[in-house]
């Protein structure tokens, strides 16, 4: 007989039996609704192995769904997983909650293998280095310079992220006295409500100063940007974990809230297209630099991007030169960054990695004589002292975080980001699943991750002999390059030096993409 006529009969014989033995009866109440469900199956015409196998297909599903937890929680080791392991995430709970973060018995890492990269110590180390330290950013033309912290959080909107989600991280950046990136999503009564330090991020959508057509608006842009709670203005060019790609919330997740923030209507789609509309060169993208920085009120105004074509990046470059207009600061967003929905294929393949994104950045500055006027971010899946170490050691001059920061909320990683069902409360507008998380508490959890991850950069800082993490170099990292062979990282990636992009563009790696470079287009010019 058929598997699709053998279930359902067994099922019916079940049930005939159950009803004519009175002491069987009380099993009726199972029987019954899995009957039904057996008949919705074979006679539904959607699914073929629901019809060929009444409810036991549905087996299949359940297991779907339980897979990525098991793997978690029973299959995979404290070294695997994707993408933050157990190890990863242990350690920023460990520091959110002030539990011990130490680790027995040494390294679980293969120190032989070609993933293994250290940092070089000093047999002195310096005792005596500050216990924090904070960056200036702002240049000559910035009437509001911003001395921010090392550690902040980086770009997560009002609408990816819950209410409750919004006021714990800035209520926490309040405590820690370090700033959070509204995201694209503009300023919400959430990020105000306590107070904390704001990096507001425009993206393509002009959301909170845009006109009705979706244009940017630059009085509505004045009106939030001088307010105080504001320090710094930054320009979304591209995520690293869909590059070259705008979003949209539907229309029937935008809110009350969500459109009082974002400046538009209840039920309203917020479409982000792909690329701005209020610049389309390298020259323009500056002016634009300089437009928000007089219009906030003289603070500190930049950009941030995955870098992509080099040639994009040298072009910039030019064009900061030919018309003498520089951005406070850029952050270099790497493709191993997150993000609440993408492309799977975006995601998976388009994109540069913080490390080579960050060391372009470093050298197109470096080679052009701009490094000591503009700050560098770094971006993409930091989440403990020695990942910001390492960022520092190639440039940077601060990091930001965001999904250590979830972490520090409670984030499982569950990966329902995208689904509205997040277990925690965190990526979710769904009223009950939002109490869950409890503004107060997760407050002080993202402001002792913040602190306690610092102070292990400091002890990194300390144990390699320095000052600050601004004297690391690609001298002091090392990379194993194979089972036989390891060298400090400027063995394995090229750094130019001071000004020689100007004086010998050739004698670099990067001769092609600044020959190809105009200040008037990001179009390569052959």
């Amino acid at each position: 007989m058929a598997p699709r006529y053998a279930v359902p009969l067994a099922v019916v014989a079940i049930t005939t039996v159950c009803w004519l033995l009175p002491p069987l009866r009380w099993m009726l109440a199972f029987l019954v609704p899995v009957l039904l469900l057996t008949l919705w199956d074979f006679l539904q015409n959607r699914h073929a192995l629901r019809r060929n196998y009444p409810v036991i297909a549905r087996v299949r599903w359940l297991f779907e769904d339980l897979r990525p937890y098991l793997r978690t929680y029973i299959v995979e080791s404290d070294r695997e997983g994707r993408p933050f392991t157990i190890d990863e995430r242990s350690l920023v709970y460990a520091r959110a909650k002030g539990d011990i973060s130490t680790h027995p018995m040494g390294t679980e890492l293969d120190v032989y293998s070609d993933e293994y990269q250290w940092l070089g110590h000093s047999i002195t180390p310096n005792e005596e280095a500050p216990e924090t330290w904070h960056v200036r950013v702002g240049g000559s033309d910035c009437a509001k310079p911003y001395h921010t912290a090392l550690l902040n959080i980086s770009a997560m909107s009002f609408g990816s992220l819950s209410a409750n989600a919004i006021e714990a991280l800035n209520k926490g950046a309040a405590l820690g006295g370090f700033a959070h990136d509204t995201g694209e999503g503009s300023i919400s009564r959430y990020h105000r409500k306590h107070g904390g330090d704001l990096i507001w991020e425009l993206g393509s959508g002009y959301f909170g100063c845009r006109h009705r057509d979706g244009r940017f608006n630059p009085d509505l842009f004045a009106e939030q940007a001088q307010q105080d709670q504001v320090k710094m203005v930054e320009i979304k060019l591209s995520q690293g974990a869909k590059p070259g790609h705008g979003g949209m919330l539907p229309g029937a997740k935008v809110t009350p809230e969500i459109a009082e923030a974002r400046r538009v209507d209840v039920g309203e789609s917020c479409i982000s297209p792909p690329s701005h509309s209020t610049f389309s060169t390298p020259i323009e993208l500056l002016e634009w630099v300089a437009q928000l920085r007089e219009l906030s009120g003289g603070k500190p105004a930049g950009f941030k991007l995955c870098v992509g074509q080099p040639h994009e990046v040298m072009a910039i470059v030019k064009a900061m030169l030919e018309t003498g207009i520089t951005p406070d600061f850029i952050v270099v967003d790497g493709a191993e960054g997150g993000t609440g929905a993408a492309p799977q294929e975006l995601t998976d393949n388009v994109g540069m990695p913080l490390r080579e994104g960050l060391i372009l950045m470093r050298n197109a500055l470096v080679g052009a004589n701009l490094k000591d006027r503009i700050r560098l971010g770094a971006s993409g899946k930091i989440h403990s002292g020695a990942g910001m170490a390492r960022a520092f050691a190639l440039g940077a001059d601060w990091c930001n975080a965001a999904r250590a920061f979830m972490f520090s909320l409670g984030c499982v990683q569950s990966m329902k980001c995208h689904t509205g069902e997040c277990p925690t409360g965190i990526a979710t507008q769904v009223p009950w699943r939002q109490k869950g998380l409890v503004v107060d508490d997760k407050a002080e959890r993202v402001a002792r991750f913040q602190k306690e991850t610092l102070k292990a950069l400091r002890e990194i800082v300390v144990a390699m002999g320095y000052d600050s993490p601004w004297d690391l170099t690609q001298h002091d990292m090392y990379q194993r390059i194979d089972s036989a062979k390891a060298g400090a990282l400027d063995e394995v990636y090229h750094f130019v030096k001071p000004g020689q992009l100007l004086a010998d563009p050739g004698s670099t790696q990067y001769a092609h993409a600044w020959n190809v470079a105009r200040a008037e287009t990001f179009r390569r010019v052959l």
